[in-house]
């Protein structure tokens, strides 16, 4: 063994950093939860007890999540049809500067062709020069009329298109808000019970109403885990975790309104591409060179940025580029990286480790989906872990003493001006009223608040939501009343926000909850900026 230490000193390196770390691993990751059984007599679903200053900041946040109804009983024909929606451009001009924005105006129709006569349909648009890899989000204004203006601003010069996605029809996304605020059920969970050889297996969620429960609860959040009590075993034998499956809670007519022939459809514009030219030679619009450092607190632009050449430029601040891996590993040294949310996060911590090649993961013999993962690089002093932000948590069969609520871990924390914590929640909690979201969110501030008020030198940043959903299960509209939600209530804190909302749907790859590598070396970068501004 010395011989082995004397010839590759890097080993011994390693086994000391693993040794100083493993105590403290074992301390924060393996806290211990303590269950109680509940029978319900009566239960309300999903009721959030809380002050009255809470009660006031739900009701903001609805206000801001207020989206038209359609009128009238809902069917295939009246619905929306991405195939009958008309488009103008506002005032066309032979040629355009960059930096000016362009208007369209969306006339919408339903089946028949009939015009609407009110809005709550689901655009996203985007405008974009394939040959130049570059797009930016085009932001929808909803008239409530059944016409909408979609507003672009035009960073590039060249000839730009035009491409508007018909995303849900106002009236699926009426479908969806039922079943986010009725049928919380159509995703559910199990809990794996063992002792003494004995098996049983029952299904979990955040409430379920009606029947024997046994009830995990936190005393410090005030969250809450049930699981339908077992016949044979006590309550405290809950060992696992896992995804268990999703109901189909749609009729008919719901299943043909979101059918895929009509779900992110493209509509067929017939406006020919825009000849945009520089005001300049220079493809800096706004004077981005001139903007100050990247750094938390930051109010985002709308759009917050655009691709050029697959390269992201933030409107909101001066961002650097990390190409190298010498360079991402020369901001991260002696950094403690926290990671905290769902796989999309995870997405980060996975680059990381491949693009930065003296970055060694340490196995610690958990489930891969829910964590932790631990990795370090002890000749630049870099720690850097990713863990699931708890229940709920779709993922394979994972130890219960492995899922840690996000706000318990981050008061665990001390902070410091080379602690990072980064966190993202939003995919798992499509299903549930906002209610459950807010409260959730709502600790996570408190902790973080908490943090910055004993170490305002921690950074703190927040990856956005991802497009890429398109079901019952999981929407782009779901996940961006969620965004809208964690935006707010973060807004008055000194935090970072790196918009993977816009980084997501505006390029050119196709849609997906795990968006391609290009995109995540995007986001990432725009992660470094935040830590190395200079």
């Amino acid at each position: 063994m010395a011989r082995l230490f004397k010839a590759s000193p890097w080993y011994l390196v390693l086994w000391m950093s693993f040794c100083f770390l493993l105590p403290i691993t074992k301390k924060i990751w393996r806290q211990e939860w303590t269950p109680k059984v509940f029978f319900p007599a009566s239960r309300t679903v999903f009721q959030v007890t809380s002050s009255s200053l809470e009660d006031e900041e739900v009701r903001e946040l609805q206000e801001l999540l207020m989206w038209p109804d359609p009128h009238g009983n809902i069917s295939l024909k009246s619905s929306t049809s991405p195939f009958s929606c008309e488009c103008h451009i506002l005032h066309p001009k032979s040629t355009y500067l960059v930096g000016e924005y362009l208007k369209v105006v969306l006339t919408t129709q339903d089946h028949w062709k009939r015009p609407k006569t009110y809005g709550g349909d689901f655009f996203r648009a985007k405008l974009h020069t394939p040959a130049l890899k570059a797009g930016v989000t085009g932001m929808v204004t909803d008239h409530q009329n059944g016409t909408y203006t979609v507003s672009f601003l035009l960073p590039w010069p060249g000839d730009v298109n035009i491409s508007i996605r018909l995303v849900h029809s106002s009236e699926v996304v009426q479908i969806m808000k039922k079943a986010r605020n009725l049928r919380p059920d159509k995703v559910y969970f199990q809990g794996r019970f063992q002792r003494n050889g004995t098996e049983e297996t029952t299904e979990c969620n955040l409430e379920i109403p009606g029947r024997p429960v046994c009830e995990y609860g936190d005393q410090r959040n005030g969250e809450t885990w049930v699981c339908v009590r077992p016949k044979n075993l006590p309550c405290d034998s809950l060992v696992y975790h896992s995804a268990g499956g999703y109901r189909k809670i749609t009729n008919k007519i719901e299943d043909s309104l979101m059918a895929g022939v009509l779900t992110n459809k493209e509509l067929p514009i017939q406006i020919p591409p825009v000849h945009v030219i520089s005001r300049n030679n220079s493809l800096d619009i706004t004077g981005t060179d001139k903007l100050p450092p990247c750094s938390p607190g930051m109010v985002a632009t709308q759009p917050s940025g655009f691709y050029y050449n697959d390269k992201w430029t933030t409107l909101t601040c001066s961002h650097k580029r990390f190409p190298t891996s010498a360079e991402a590993s020369a901001c991260l040294k002696g950094k403690i990286v926290y990671m905290f949310g769902d796989s999309t996060l995870r997405q980060w911590w996975e680059y990381l480790l491949s693009f930065i090649p003296t970055i060694r993961q340490i196995d610690l013999h958990v489930g891969y989906k829910s964590g932790p993962l631990l990795a370090v690089d002890p000749g630049n002093g870099l720690v850097i872990q990713w863990r699931g932000h708890g229940s709920p948590l779709r993922t394979t069969m994972t130890m219960m003493a492995d899922l840690h609520y996000m706000a318990n871990d981050i008061s665990n924390i001390g902070g410091g001006p080379d602690v990072v914590i980064v966190f993202t929640i939003w995919a798992h909690f499509t299903t549930y009223p906002v209610e459950v979201y807010i409260r959730r969110v709502r600790n996570i501030r408190r902790s973080i608040t908490e943090l910055l008020q004993r170490s305002p030198k921690t950074t703190v940043i927040i990856k956005t939501a991802n497009t890429g959903y398109k079901s019952i299960y999981g929407s782009d509209w779901l996940s961006l009343q969620l965004d809208i939600i964690l935006r707010k209530m973060f807004s008055e804190l000194p935090v970072a926000i790196v918009d993977a909302w816009d980084m997501t749907s505006c390029h050119y790859l196709m849609d997906n909850i795990h968006p391609g590598k290009v995109i995540i070396q995007n986001e990432v970068d725009m992660f470094l900026s935040f830590i190395c501004p200079h």
